[in-house]
């Protein structure tokens, strides 16, 4: 899997966004930033960044009709002198993360109990740039009924298992005392981010505990980080995962239906991230906020995801098309018709055999051995799909690329297989793609260009062969597969 990651990350040294631009975030709350999923220049982040921007409190106040609605009660830090144009885009970020903090509406009140939840949501400001909200939603300590709270990380790195931890740290210390939260997160944002697979150390004084060491490790993969593949098997069969995949590489519309939080934006995350390579380069928003349910009206593609107590609303929308996934249930509501026809047959048997193996072994793989291992399957189904397209990029004496289209189709020598590319070279992320190829050509060390999907040997799965680069340019594979 190293190797395969490897030569996909050095085919493709983003330095800008996945897509066309989307509407930034409007004084009107209604309209806020919405994400972008999976963004190279978003995903795989140097070390010694900031580990956050902020840390906000978002509580529930009750207004004079009796409605409760988020606030940001505490901002960490304060950011003072601040030049026009940086103060606009910051009062536009903090106005759109309480929608996002409570997308539930205003239906609210207080409780004694309530289960503490970890989700997540994406904003993309004026300038393109992503960063991801980190929420934990708790009830605070305390007697009697109370509302619940969220804390919420803004951050422009995609770590969840990293900046799960970090919420599991914070909310120790809020039963504690609020006081308590601050030194550990001004400890937190003094210290580099690590690079992957590297650890940082956190010391933290708590009352009564004295201080505490608190270690921080990054994943070995860099693009699997913000992933957690087993949240999508746990949650849906390894059919209907194909079945949505394919609709989402042809650019569909996708909502994904759930009770919590958490498990939609585990989910949705999960399936942007069976696209790498490539990249979901349209509306993207894994908690809408029940203000922008009528985002499923819109007419281009998106992935959304949305509580189950809105099902009724949604499915009474004027929406085109789409693909409709009940994440509680384990089955799709609504189709186009045609899923299972979308994937070459003999690759979606083979996709389907390996996705039915890691799922029957869930129990006994480690959430990083499972990333790892489904990612791989996908990767395998591009190479054996695209994986020539280096092949048909003709270059120019002054060094700029031009992809042959026509040639590249040409050259797969399976029928299925061609047909799906066929369709797959007409969407956004397959052209994004090819763009900056365009512009990537890496010399190869000692002699002319090299493929970027052809570094040395590739190895796909366990068998005894490997795919060579000879082979991913006949456009069909590894032979005997």
């Amino acid at each position: 899997m190293a190797s395969i990651g490897n030569f996909f990350r050095r085919s493709l040294r983003r330095s800008g966004r996945g897509g066309k631009e989307e509407a930034p975030a409007a004084e009107n709350p209604s309209r806020v930033p919405q994400g972008r999923a999976g963004e190279r220049s978003s995903l795989l982040y140097s070390a010694g960044q900031f580990f956050f921007e902020y840390l906000v409190v978002v509580s529930l106040r009750r207004m004079a009709d009796g409605r409760y609605e988020p606030k940001i009660t505490y901002q960490f830090p304060k950011r003072e002198n601040l030049l026009k144009g940086q103060k606009e885009e910051e009062e536009r970020l903090l106005q759109a993360i309480p929608l996002f903090c409570f997308p539930d509406g205003n239906n609210w009140a207080p409780v004694t109990e309530f289960t503490s939840e970890t989700f997540s949501f994406v904003l993309t400001n004026v300038d393109g740039s992503r960063k991801i909200g980190y929420c934990r939603r708790l009830l605070p300590s305390g007697r009697g009924v109370r509302l619940p709270e969220v804390f919420c990380i803004i951050s422009c790195l995609g770590c969840f298992g990293l900046f799960s931890k970090i919420l599991d740290e914070v909310e120790k210390r809020r039963q504690i005392s609020m006081a308590v939260i601050y030194p550990f997160m001004q400890g937190l944002r003094e210290s580099p981010f690590p690079a992957p697979g590297k650890t940082v150390t956190i010391k933290s004084f708590i009352p009564e505990s004295g201080t505490e060491l608190i270690e921080l490790t990054r994943p070995v993969d860099a693009h699997l980080e913000h992933v957690e593949f087993q949240a999508l098997l746990q949650q849906l069969s390894p059919q209907l995962i194909l079945h949505i995949f394919a609709s989402a590489v042809l650019e569909r519309r996708l909502i994904f239906l759930a009770q919590e939080l958490s498990v939609l934006s585990q989910c949705i995350h999960a399936v942007a991230a069976l696209l790498y390579p490539f990249t979901w380069a349209h509306t993207y928003i894994p908690v809408v906020p029940e203000c922008l349910l009528d985002t499923v009206c819109c007419p281009t593609p998106f992935m959304v995801g949305i509580q189950m107590r809105h099902l009724e609303r949604v499915l009474d929308q004027p929406m085109e098309e789409a693909l409709i996934i009940d994440l509680c249930e384990g089955k799709i509501l609504r189709a186009v018709g045609d899923e299972e026809e979308i994937l070459p047959i003999k690759l979606q048997n083979e996709m389907l055999t390996s996705l039915n193996r890691h799922n029957n072994n869930n129990n006994v793989h480690t959430p990083e051995q499972v990333n790892s291992l489904v990612s791989e399957a996908f990767v395998h189904f591009f190479v054996r799909t695209v994986g020539h397209y280096a092949s048909h990029i003709k270059w120019s004496k002054s060094g700029s690329g031009s992809f042959q289209e026509r040639a590249f189709c040409k050259a797969i020598a399976s029928r299925t297989n061609r047909k799906f590319v066929k369709k797959f070279v007409r969407t956004n992320m397959f052209s994004l793609f090819i763009e900056e190829a365009e512009k990537s050509r890496i010399p190869q060390e000692g002699n002319g260009p090299l493929s970027p999907l052809g570094v040395g040997e590739l190895w796909l799965g366990e068998r005894d062969a490997p795919c060579t680069q000879r082979d991913a340019a006949r456009g069909g594979g590894c032979s005997g597969q």
